[in-house]
């Protein structure tokens, strides 16, 4: 069972439990009844949820839905495909959250080692969860305490800074209290388990942080904003169709052929395409060290522009190096050396600051002489000292001797290399040769001391720290550090990581300001120190505010929270397990440097379904303007299912081809735009060519029946794709209708296939939409879609399957020249922005892949000029 509630009584400090410990049988029993150190997790991305989510998200809901329309009419086949479009990308998106999961879980696994337990008097090693209620833990340094509860024998220093607002170690005696989720830093003693699981401090924070981010990004939003306004005219010219055909008296077999249409212009295999980049996207940048948890992380981190971080762990490896010892102004060397020497048996080596001074220590072998008092230097404590025959020296922070330095000459040194980010000792001397560091009870108590020199630490950087720092800067994202030390020195550590921290601001003035007082801090701060995980979720809901768009790296529980807050949450690989469950993306190396990688496949998302959605949107705006011009101009339905099924060739294979060979476009915040740029003249003007190519057949093949010399051909050629006899009144209009439908398709594929050229211009032919592309493989893709197209459209049994007529002269007579002229007429509507001036849209240039060495293809463009013509 979980430990006690805020509204049980309070449990004694210290219990009556002999240090022996409990016994197996009790221990036992505990278990059985609930009071076990169970794992709390903070993630609901179970394996049920992550099914549900992704089978009914809003994409395959649409598609579900078709499907159903599709059944109810009797289409069995095209139900099938936009059921099945739905399973398979509720398959894909499923299973790499799955490996994620799987992956991270087994990362916990290996993570949580094991702690030892008093049961009976003998020491016992035990899983974490397999603690009791009741329980006496061994606490050592480098042992991660599991349960809340009291010391009950020893003294030890703990860090809890990731559960607490307290930065640094503290010390913990006999009756004080230890909570899940500190680490031990020095000392060793028993701790009384009692809070565990649910109950403890990191079981609460855990369940408190517990939630499901699965808010879309910005390209979701915008492609479902495409989606929905297909559906809306999909609905509204269906509705107006199925309508007339009402008034006309149209058989069922045809109204069900002409909804059939319809439901086709939905883009399916846009839905398809999204899925299959963003799983695609995850794998890539997992594999360069950032483990993708929801699949359209990779997407969102590219839209990144402010990314709020600690130093600590992220830029710095945790690691202390002595950089300098500097002797005070009136001080002799001789006397610092003597203290150096003396010292090396106050400083031990389980902080990072210990260890680093036993390293630079190291060479000074001491003194020889008698040590008759010594005070190890401890984390909780933060200094050290030794008391001999000859003097009674010290080590410690600035801060921590302060109250007991005397003399002049400090103050400047410190001053000055504080703000160089550096962490600073003073070796000093007591005033009275033979003061002793203890005092009543045998506490370590500060003499009187006069300064001897400065001990200058530097903490190491990761060794891709600045060029890291430099990159992300390079791409426009302003880099924020919020940190739980001291701001002159986190502004410091961003002087060495090539940062401009501007003036530090302390956290705790946050507090006293109104949201508008904020945001103005926050827009002018990139350093923020002394900050607490309440007010860093203050700080991100700011800068979110704001209109920026925000990613937090954090590894402690308490920073869930603003994990939580941010668009993109970040956790360590070395962090908490709250931490990482909360996380869109876990950083296995603990290297900033592979949200690079990940921000560039992200950008390589949008760039690709950048390309993709403009060729399913001018097929989609195209068809659509031509089944209403050619319906209301009354010459039939331009369309049968079968000859939807061309899609294959000019909208199916080019999207899945040009997604994969993407290469990192821009941002969404144009995206829409774009997508008028480029749909607009390029569907009304196919859609103009090809109701002229179907109106000419169409009148061509009704006037060639009433020429006495052609009509026995033709009966005889179009008997075989019609059901309807000579005789009938209706069979001249059906068979031009196939004729006529066989020359629309033969344009629009050709014409969708070349369009290809103008998103990815081989030559400066091509280049009027974007500059020419250094990729060759779409071009190559061109030719080998038009001889397929062409194959499909000459070989009897595809030709059959897609519903066209056998090749005629007069097909190619027309269609050729309308293909050139549709080309050069478009061709300069891109060139000189013929849109772009009617609309007013400005001095815009269309999305543009990035230069990167990193991609497949190297890309050499440029924004094109904007003046027209160029």
């Amino acid at each position: 069972m979980p430990g006690p509630t805020s509204d049980a009584p309070p449990e004694p400090a210290v219990d009556l439990t002999p240090l022996t410990g409990l016994s197996a049988a009790e221990a036992e029993d505990r278990l059985r009844r609930g009071e076990g150190n169970e794992a709390v997790s903070a993630s609901e991305r179970t394996y049920g949820r992550i099914l549900r989510t992704n089978v009914f998200n809003l994409y395959n809901t649409i598609l579900f839905a078709i499907g159903l329309a599709l059944l109810a009419l009797g289409r069995y086949n095209d139900a099938v495909i936009s059921v099945g479009i739905g399973l398979l990308n509720a398959v894909i998106s499923a299973g790499q959250e799955i490996r994620a999961k799987r992956q991270l879980d087994r990362l916990q696994e290996s993570d949580r080692g094991t702690v030892v337990v008093v049961r009976g008097g003998d020491d016992v090693e035990l899983d974490p969860t397999d603690v009791v209620r009741g329980d006496l833990v061994r606490v050592r340094p480098g042992d991660p305490v599991v349960v809340d509860g009291p010391v009950r024998d020893g003294r030890v220093s703990v860090d809890e800074s990731q559960v607490t607002d307290e930065p640094g170690a503290q010390r913990r005696d006999v009756g004080d209290e230890l909570l899940s989720g500190g680490r031990v830093v020095d000392g060793e003693g028993l701790q009384q388990a009692r809070d565990v699981g649910a109950g403890s401090h990191a079981g609460r924070l855990t369940a408190e942080a517990r939630g499901s981010r699965t808010a879309g990004t910005p390209l979701q939003h915008q492609i479902a904003f495409c989606v929905r306004l297909v559906m809306v005219v999909v609905v509204l010219m269906s509705g107006a169709i199925l309508l007339q055909a009402a008034l006309d008296d149209l058989r069922v077999t045809r109204v069900v052929q002409t909804a059939a249409v319809l439901s086709g212009l939905v883009p399916y295999g846009l839905f398809f395409l999204i899925v299959l980049a963003y799983t695609g996207g995850a794998v890539v940048a997992s594999r360069r060290g950032a483990l993708v948890q929801q699949v359209n992380a990779v997407e969102s981190l590219s839209n990144v522009d402010v990314l709020c971080t600690d130093t600590a762990g992220a830029l710095t490896t945790g690691r202390l190096d002595v950089t300098e010892v500097v002797p005070l102004a009136g001080r002799g060397r001789d006397d610092l050396d003597a203290a150096l020497h003396a010292l090396t048996r106050a400083v031990g080596t389980s902080t990072p600051t210990g260890a680093a001074l036993r390293r630079e220590l190291e060479s000074h072998a001491g003194t020889g002489e008698p040590v008759r008092e010594e005070v190890p230097f401890t984390a909780a404590l933060r200094w050290g000292g030794v008391r001999t025959d000859r003097a009674s020296w010290v080590v410690g922070e600035v801060d921590a001797l302060a109250p007991a330095l005397t003399g002049t000459g400090l103050e400047q040194q410190v001053e000055g290399r504080s703000a160089q980010g550096l962490r600073l000792l003073v070796v000093a001397e007591a005033a009275e040769p033979d003061a002793e560091l203890h005092g009543s009870g045998g506490r370590a108590t500060l003499p009187a001391l006069q300064p001897l020199g400065l001990v200058c630490l530097a903490e190491e950087l990761r060794p891709d720290a600045r060029d890291t720092v430099a990159r992300l800067v390079a791409e426009d994202i302003r880099v924020v550090l919020l940190s739980g030390d001291d701001p002159v020195a986190v502004a410091g550590t961003a002087r060495r990581v090539g940062l401009d921290p501007g003036t530090p601001v302390d956290g705790r003035t946050l507090d006293g300001l109104d949201d508008d007082e904020l945001d103005v801090t926050v827009a002018q701060a990139d350093v923020v120190g002394r900050i607490s995980p309440a007010q860093k979720v203050r700080v991100v809901s700011s800068l979110r505010r704001q209109g920026h768009y925000v990613a937090v790296v954090g590894d402690g529980v308490n920073d869930a929270p603003a994990l939580q807050a941010a668009q993109v949450g970040v956790a360590m690989r070395s962090g908490s397990t709250v931490a990482r469950d909360v996380a869109d993306i876990v950083l296995l190396e603990d290297s900033l440097g592979a949200l690079l990688p990940a921000r560039r496949e992200g950008r390589r998302i949008i760039g690709g379904i950048a390309v993709s959605t403009q060729v399913f949107l001018t097929r989609v705006a195209t068809q659509a303007l031509v089944i209403v011009i050619v319906t209301m101009l009354g010459l039939g339905f331009p369309y049968s299912p079968a000859q939807t099924g061309l899609t294959l060739f000019t909208v199916g294979l080019p999207t899945l081809f040009l997604t994969a060979w993407a290469r990192p476009g821009g941002t969404h915040r144009r995206l829409l735009l774009e997508l008028v740029r480029f749909v607009t003249p390029a569907a009304v003007l196919t859609a103009a060519f090809a109701v002229g190519t179907y109106t000419y057949l169409y009148t061509t093949i009704t006037d060639g029946f009433a020429d006495p010399r052609l009509r026995d051909r033709l009966v005889t050629e179009f008997s075989r794709y019609t059901d309807l006899n000579a005789a009938d009144p209706g069979f001249v209009s059906a068979a031009a209708t196939v004729g006529a439908q066989t020359g629309l398709s033969t344009f629009v594929s050709i014409a969708s296939i070349l369009l290809i050229l103008f998103l990815e211009p081989p030559t400066r032919l091509f280049a009027s939409w974007t500059r020419p592309s250094p990729d060759r493989r779409p071009a190559v893709l061109v030719v080998v879609l038009l001889v397929g197209l062409l194959a499909a459209l000459v070989v009897p049994t595809p030709r059959s399957y897609f519903g066209l007529t056998r090749p005629a002269p007069v097909v190619y007579e027309i269609a050729v020249p309308l293909l050139l002229l549709w080309f050069v007429v478009l061709s300069a509507v891109y060139r000189f922005r013929v849109l772009d001036r009617l609309l007013g849209l400005g001095d815009l240039t269309p999305l543009e892949p990035e230069e990167t060495a990193e991609t497949d293809v190297q890309d050499t463009r440029r924004p094109r000029r904007t003046t027209a013509g160029a």
